[in-house]
Order: structure tokens, then C-alpha cells, then sequence
């Protein structure tokens, strides 16, 4: 059946096509996204979707464990510690390359994020794709027996958590600068949020507040928090009035904490077939002599910053702290798509939602990176072998 359906897609497929698909996006808000959207989808085969699943489930298992706190306080030890934290993680993005292991196709754990990703532009991204392709109705991107009300209204219970829209905000390091910006336009619009940048938000006492667009001071009771530390350390420029250490009189959908405690970190524990063998830095005996299996990274990065790839001994000891660092091994990723040039590699990222009042995280969707190079990620789109961002699909 996928077989077919890459076949239908690559015979519908134009140039002219994708060009006039690219414009509907770029309408919406008179504004194209600044990293390159993929010509086309990622067709997940039902053998691929069940291991995703299987991965996924095994992931949230370690995530629930009750000592999973004291697993992961070194983390928070290690970095900005946000007071008022919550029982759990509100969101996950979990990464997986697709891979070939002995003659199989098999989804592999690259990295699992305790923070937002672009939930609202992966919405409308579907609806896009209906548009120019309709065959595309018969699947979903969405999982757990979602549909695209379902999704929204999970989406809104998390970020929202019963509070007017007027009392939540997106906040973000200058959101107009910011590579996923499109996500907080569709955000804005879906849910009804303004978008904030830090320095706009005004402190009295612990309570936290911005003006809307008429300039009248409105509360901030809830932040949707896109905010990442390591960016935010280095702009020493900023001038903000609060600071995320101190204890304020808000709600965080995304509290700050998690991003710490789960980003990377947790690689290390993940053993089985979907995972890959990972390690601290500060916990290795030697360096490993066929370093050109590994890739160094820096533990609590975002969109694949600070990543070396072809890693020599010199980086390793270069390294000062060596708890703020992983040694991964390389994964071979499977060129599965096959498109009018040649074949594509895949990572696919599954959407996790997890309210407070949930037993557990709900898997809702997802988004792809496809590549032809030896690394995928939204910091590479500019080298030549940068195919894009998109989605994958499922059948019904």
C-alpha cells in the first residue's frame, strides 16, 4: 500500500505543483518559513509506525518512573534551576532516524527533548498537503486515534489549561528573529495567544504582565514557554525585568525543567533495539579509538548547535566539562524515499502531549526531516544536500 502511495504521489508531483503549494503556506501570513519545507511526505509503512509506537512507549515508561526526579536531578544541578516545577513533563519531541539493521528497517532513538515543537505548523502542514494531494484523506499524521479536532483540543488543553487566551502567552527570545516563527503565527491563530519576547514582559512583585495591542497591561497567568537557556546565556544584550529563577506567580505549559532534566540526558539510560549506545563524557574510562563512529554532543543544545560530527581526539579533551557532553555512535540511515533524484533520508520526530491531569503522555503526530547527507537537521538547510521539512503519514 505505501508502495503504491509514493508511486501516486511521485506521478501527481510537479514542479509547478510544489511551487503553488509553497505559496498557499507562504499566504497564510504573507510570510514564507525560513527553512525549506520538503516536496513531499514520508510515507510510513505500518511495520515502521507499530516500532515508532513501541519505541516511543518505551521512552515514556522511563519518563514515568517515579524516581525519574532523582535521576535527572544532576541535570538541573548542572544548569538553570526554574523554581515551582510541575509533576511532569506537558510535552516531548522524540527523534528517530530511520535505519538500516541487518537487512530491516528500524526506527533509532537520536534524541528525546522535554519541550515544544512545531505542534501548530505540523496542523496546518496537513491541511496544505490535503489540499494539493486529496488522495492524502485516506491517512493521518495523527496517532493514538487522533483526528485534526482531537489534536487541536489537546493541544489547546495543554497550552491553555482553562486560562482566557488573553492570559496565556507564547514566550520566546525575539519570536520575530526566530527560525520556527511560522509555528507561532499558526499558534497566534489556532489558539489565540499573543506571542511575547522576554524583554516585553513587565514584573510587579511576582506577578508577570504584558500589553496587548491596545496598550492596556494584561496578567500573564500561563506561558507557553519557547525560551531556550543556552540561547538566552548568550544574549547578554537582553534587559529583562524578571528572571526564570526566581519564584513568580505564574503556570508554565513547558515548564523550563524538563527541557534540562530530559534533553539528552536520558540517552545514556535507553537500552534495546531502538536505541543507541550513548554516553557521558565524565563517565568514560578512554576515548574510543574508532572515533569515527561516534558523534560529540553537547547535552542541553537545540536544532543541532554545538554537534561535531566527524569527531577527533582533539575535540574530546578540548571538552571542560565532560558531564555537559555525549559521545553517540553513528547510525546508518536508510535512504527510503525514493523521489524524482535519486533516494532520501528520514528522522522523523513523534509529538508527545501530556496534560497534567493524564496517567501518561499521548502520542498525537508528528514531523519529518529529510536529507541526502550524512546529517539531518533544521541547522543544515542550508547545505546542498538539505531536502527539508515535512510530515509523515500513516494509513487509517
Amino acid at each position: 500500500m505505501i508502495v503504491s502511495r509514493r508511486a501516486q504521489f511521485n506521478t501527481e508531483f510537479s514542479i509547478e505543483k510544489y511551487q503553488a503549494f509553497l505559496e498557499d503556506l507562504a499566504a497564510d501570513f504573507n510570510y514564507s518559513p525560513t527553512f525549506r519545507v520538503a516536496e513531499t511526505p514520508f510515507f510510513i509503512p505500518d511495520e515502521v509506525k507499530k516500532q515508532l509506537e513501541e519505541a516511543c512507549e518505551e521512552v515514556c515508561a522511563f519518563v514515568r518512573k517515579q524516581d525519574f526526579k532523582a535521576i535527572t536531578q544532576r541535570a538541573i544541578d548542572l544548569n538553570t534551576a526554574v523554581p515551582n516545577e510541575d509533576a511532569h513533563t506537558q510535552f516531548m519531541a522524540i527523534d528517530f532516524g530511520i535505519c538500516e539493521v541487518n537487512g530491516r528497517i528500524m526506527p533509532k532513538l537520536i534524541e528525546v527533548q522535554g519541550f515544544p515543537s512545531i505542534f501548530n505548523f505540523q496542523f496546518n502542514l496537513f491541511r496544505k498537503i490535503l489540499k494539493y494531494y486529496p488522495f492524502t484523506s485516506e491517512m493521518t499524521p495523527y496517532l493514538s486515534g487522533m483526528d485534526e479536532e482531537a489534536y487541536l483540543t489537546k493541544l489547546k488543553e495543554v497550552v491553555l489549561n482553562d486560562n482566557d487566551t488573553s492570559e496565556v502567552v507564547l514566550l520566546e527570545i525575539e519570536p520575530e528573529k526566530q527560525n520556527t516563527k511560522i509555528d507561532f503565527y499558526y499558534c497566534h491563530r489556532d489558539l489565540g495567544i499573543p506571542i511575547i519576547c522576554v524583554t516585553e514582559v513587565i514584573k510587579e512583585g511576582a506577578q508577570l504582565f504584558y500589553r496587548n495591542e491596545a496598550g492596556e497591561k494584561v496578567r500573564i497567568k500561563r506561558i507557553y514557554n519557547r525560551v531556550i537557556f543556552d540561547e538566552l546565556d548568550l544574549r547578554k544584550d537582553l534587559k529583562l525585568q524578571f528572571s526564570f529563577e526566581e519564584k513568580l506567580d505564574v503556570e508554565w505549559a513547558g515548564h523550563p525543567n524538563w527541557y534540562t532534566r530530559i534533553s539528552k540526558f536520558i540517552l545514556p539510560y535507553m537500552q534495546g533495539q531502538y536505541f543507541i549506545e550513548t554516553k557521558l563524557l565524565s563517565e568514560m574510562e578512554e576515548i574510543p579509538e574508532d572515533l569515527e563512529n561516534y558523534v560529540l554532543k553537547p547535552l542541553f543544545s537545540f536544532s543541532g548547535s554545538g554537534v561535531i560530527f566527524n569527531v577527533t581526539k582533539a575535540d574530546v579533551k578540548a571538552v571542560k566539562d565532560k558531564d555537559l557532553y555525549i559521545l553517540q555512535k553513528k547510525v546508518a540511515y536508510a535512504p527510503v524515499i525514493q523521489s524524482p533524484e535519486g533516494k532520501v533520508k528520514v528522522e522523523v520526530r513523534i509529538l508527545a502531549l501530556w496534560p497534567e491531569k493524564d496517567e501518561k503522555p499521548t502520542l498525537v503526530g508528528n514531523l519529518v526531516r529529510l536529507s541526502r547527507g550524512e546529517m539531518i537537521g533544521v541547522k543544515f538547510n542550508k547545505d546542498k544536500d538539505w531536502v527539508g521539512g515535512s510530515i509523515g503519514l500513516f494509513e487509517k
